[in-house]
């Protein structure tokens, strides 16, 4: 792979590994003592599972149902999973990239003894708690944004060692990867990173409104080299109507609600140009929201 591949220190023991699109931010702990030296060998990895992919992207840019046969490579039939699961016909393993390469650094820090785990793929995250002794719960805190591009998060949920996996992805307008939604955010919590990923990119989807405000092309015509060629994707969305946004919002709802039901994903939150909706589960977690 041509990309340079950087791991750099952070402050407090976590460290960040950038090669070409990604970029990791890695934390593990054993208690509360980070373990940098661990974290640095996670990153080295990373690099391998990215190369790993990249070698399957032909396969892995074809759409779920139409690949044969089961892959040799495990993250690729992770990346298979985690789209057939969420079901949608139109979606790539690709959907689920950057969720399953957090969730490979994440439980190769876990195999190696790290008690507190947290792997941020671009804002996929990976999380992995285990308890602080008996009867003692570890959390973790989670910014959440309600557009793609804003720097502070809206929302703050919290996430336990009452279960050792947890898996955070967004998805939407302005995102890193195209959308043919409206929602300016969907962010999906599920026991393993890769199916959030997956998730928040279906229900994103299914946020889209038919109106003269919402400008679409064809994907191949932003990305030559999309995994998505011959569909439309969202390109600029103008001031809606409230109408329009209550209905985008309960149609990306409806489709998170399903993906709950089927325990695909433990929920969701979706934004629409600042009205917001979220699942149960979701709202169980907050621990802060706008006032």
């Amino acid at each position: 792979m041509p990309y340079q591949k950087i791991i750099s220190p952070l402050p407090g023991g976590a460290v960040m590994a950038e090669c070409g699109p990604m970029r990791l931010v890695i934390s593990g702990s054993v208690g509360e003592v980070p373990q940098q030296e661990t974290a640095v060998r996670a990153a080295q990895e990373s690099f391998e599972y990215l190369e790993r992919i990249a070698r399957l992207r032909d396969v892995l840019g074809q759409r779920h149902h139409d690949i044969s046969g089961e892959l040799e490579d495990l993250l690729a039939r992770h990346m298979v999973e985690s789209v057939s699961a969420v079901g949608d016909r139109d979606l790539t393993p690709m959907a689920a990239v950057a969720g399953v390469i957090a969730d490979a650094v994440a439980d190769f820090l876990v195999d190696r003894g790290m008690t507190k785990v947290v792997v941020d793929n671009g804002g996929d995250v990976a999380v992995r708690l285990q308890p602080a002794g008996e009867k003692m719960e570890r959390s973790i805190t989670v910014g959440i944004r309600s557009e793609i591009s804003q720097r502070a998060p809206s929302h703050v949920i919290s996430l336990n060692s009452g279960l050792p996996s947890w898996g955070v992805a967004s998805s939407g307008l302005g995102g890193r990867s195209l959308t043919r939604g409206v929602a300016s955010v969907v962010t999906a919590i599920a026991r393993r990173a890769a199916l959030a990923d997956a998730a928040a990119t279906a229900i994103a989807n299914a946020s889209f409104v038919e109106d003269a405000q919402v400008i679409q092309v064809m994907a191949d015509e932003i990305d030559p080299d999309t995994d998505i060629p011959g569909l439309p994707v969202t390109v600029r969305v103008g001031r809606l109507s409230e109408d329009k946004k209550s209905e985008a919002l309960t149609s990306a709802l409806n489709r998170a609600e399903t993906l709950v039901r089927k325990n695909v994903i433990f929920g969701a939150f979706v934004a629409v140009q600042g009205e917001y909706a979220m699942t149960r589960f979701f709202e169980e977690c907050l621990v802060r929201s706008p006032v």
